[in-house]
């Protein structure tokens, strides 16, 4: 008769290979997302030479600088069991706004290259108010009249849409100042800056989401909403301060990717709430709430930014890339569900 060997094993021997079962799924449920990450970049570099490339990997990064910053904000709202659909609307509205105020002075801005408009810090700041104002009333009507966030983040997204074309008239904002262009354009050190402030913004939330008061009852309100209001914390209060964090990430976007393309134009941002969402849920942020991190949300925008400079290399038909995105985003919300169960 054939012997069956794990009987016979010693109670410590099994418990070890139990312990390490256990070891790798929780190594997998914890890094799992990076592994794809460099499976996905080992991938690309083998299928198109030009991968690699130093240049075109600092565009990678910097093509997702928009994506990773309001994503960094839609985590934030996600770990809260809401979600922020107005944050691309936000980007055109802040963008043209910010680039109204970047404008070269004189009656021929070609004519006149070295004119200057207003001191750049103007314009910045005025984007960031933009952006801020939207992510106050976002959390303000969320918190005060308890209108779910998809109802009230879908009507900001519209709001925000119509004013941008409202205040630019329809039409694209040029003729921007070099030292705004050089937000989205510049380079330190041969490190383009968009990248910089991308990296500046993920220490600094991920600072505030594991190092803060603040990030700990955003996790206690994700986690469980009504122990939190049992436990005396002022929920609507932080719901606001929430959203108000998003809408400033989105205001830096808008002027991010209006600088980048030397132009205010109303139809930016137009579906990068959903990518940042995707970017979020990719990364880990569990839409059931309490769950959820920065640096996980990184990683998610680069796997999409990875796969679309990719496939562009590739010369994979667009139509081709969004049907890849989808299924990606919900293969993602259906291990989500799986690890939740």
């Amino acid at each position: 008769m054939e012997a069956n060997s794990q009987p016979n094993l010693p109670k410590k021997e099994i418990f070890k290979q139990k312990n390490y079962k256990e070891a790798a799924r929780i190594f997998l449920k914890k890094y799992g997302i990076v592994l794809i990450l460099l499976a996905l970049f080992i991938l690309m570099s083998i299928l198109s030479p030009a991968f690699l490339k130093t240049r075109n990997l600092l565009n990678v990064v910097r093509q997702i600088s928009v994506i990773g910053l309001i994503g960094m904000g839609v985590t934030m709202v996600i770990i809260t069991t809401g979600i922020d659909l107005s944050s691309g609307s936000v980007i055109a509205l802040a963008a043209v706004v910010a680039a109204s105020l970047a404008q070269r002075v004189g009656w021929d801005a070609a004519m006149y290259p070295n004119l200057v408009g207003l001191p750049v810090i103007i314009p910045v700041l005025v984007g960031l108010a933009v952006g801020t104002t939207c992510g106050f009333l976002n959390g303000s009507i969320i918190a005060k009249f308890k209108i779910p966030p998809f109802i009230a983040t879908l009507g900001m997204m519209t709001v925000a849409r119509g004013l941008a074309l409202l205040y630019s008239d329809g039409r694209p904002i040029s003729s921007l100042t070099d030292s705004y262009n050089f937000i989205g354009q510049g380079e330190v050190l041969g490190i383009p800056f968009p990248i910089i402030i991308l990296v500046i913004m993920a220490v600094i939330t991920h600072v505030l989401l594991t190092n803060t008061k603040f990030g700990r009852y955003v996790y206690a309100i994700g986690g469980n909403e009504n122990a939190a209001v049992i436990s005396g914390l002022n929920v609507g209060k932080y719901k606001v301060l929430i959203y108000t964090y998003a809408g400033l990430l989105s205001g830096l976007a808008g002027i991010l990717l209006s600088s980048r393309i030397s132009s205010g134009q109303p139809g930016l941002g137009t579906g990068y709430e959903l990518d940042a969402i995707a970017a979020a849920v990719i990364g880990g942020t569990s839409l059931n709430g309490g769950i959820g991190t920065v640096w996980g949300t990184i990683v998610g925008a680069l796997i999409i930014g990875i796969l679309n400079n990719g496939l562009d290399l590739l010369n994979v038909s667009a139509y081709w890339q969004q049907i890849l995105k989808g299924l990606i985003i919900v293969a993602a919300i259906i291990l989500d569900e799986r690890k939740n169960r």
